[in-house]
């Protein structure tokens, strides 16, 4: 008799870190090796950029259907950054978690706190550590992409920004990134195994033990 597959519910994937210690680059390498990974696509009150498409980059939308969103319970997080509004909708995540996918959410740890809170059985995130201020600022130089200005800022910021790492399930300190993209993937391994997220476990045990 063959047993029934094994249905498995998705996660919720959050990496945070200060800017430049390297979650972007981590986030790139899951999208390319992991098929189930899908980037969250957020929505947003600010106007399209030249090239970005509507429900590929962001959900584009007016000033007041976000705040009807909001008072909806639409949005698992949101925020208001500088003049413009974002948020994660509920719907397409939780459609993506019922088929069994992973949803990659790049997000400082204000909005993991507000996904935490909104739907934690369903969240794994990981906070990314650079394996110093002095490294951290040569990767942020070496970007070659920020003014003085910009760099002072960021790092000026770092500070805070590590301060919430005891708030993750999972730390990583990112002296090289193929190795730190190698322990993200175990990690990912490891939270797809979890006993509530497979969900057909019990019909599966039970038809092995009606077999026998």
């Amino acid at each position: 008799m063959t047993s029934p597959p094994i249905t498995r519910r998705g996660l919720m994937l959050v990496l945070s870190s200060p800017s430049g210690a390297g979650k972007t680059t981590i986030s790139r390498a899951l999208l390319n090796a992991e098929p189930d990974v899908s980037m969250s696509v957020s929505v947003t009150t600010r106007p399209p950029r030249p090239g970005e498409e509507n429900g590929k980059d962001y959900y584009f939308v007016t000033e007041a259907e976000f705040h009807a969103m909001v008072q909806a319970g639409d949005l698992l997080e949101h925020a208001r950054v500088f003049e413009n509004y974002y948020g994660t909708p509920r719907a397409h995540v939780e459609q993506e978690l019922s088929a069994g996918r992973i949803v990659l959410f790049d997000i400082d740890w204000q909005g993991t706190q507000q996904l935490k809170s909104n739907a934690r059985d369903d969240l794994v995130s990981i906070f990314v550590l650079p394996p110093s201020l002095e490294e951290l600022e040569r990767r942020l130089r070496g970007r070659g992409q920020d003014s003085e200005e910009v760099v002072q800022h960021r790092m000026s910021r770092a500070a805070d920004e590590m301060s919430h790492w005891p708030e993750y399930d999972y730390v990583i300190i990112n002296h090289e990134v193929d190795k730190s993209i190698e322990q993200t993937r175990a990690i990912l391994s490891a939270e797809r195994l979890r006993r509530y997220r497979q969900k057909g476990l019990v019909t599966f045990v039970n038809a092995m033990r009606g077999a026998n």
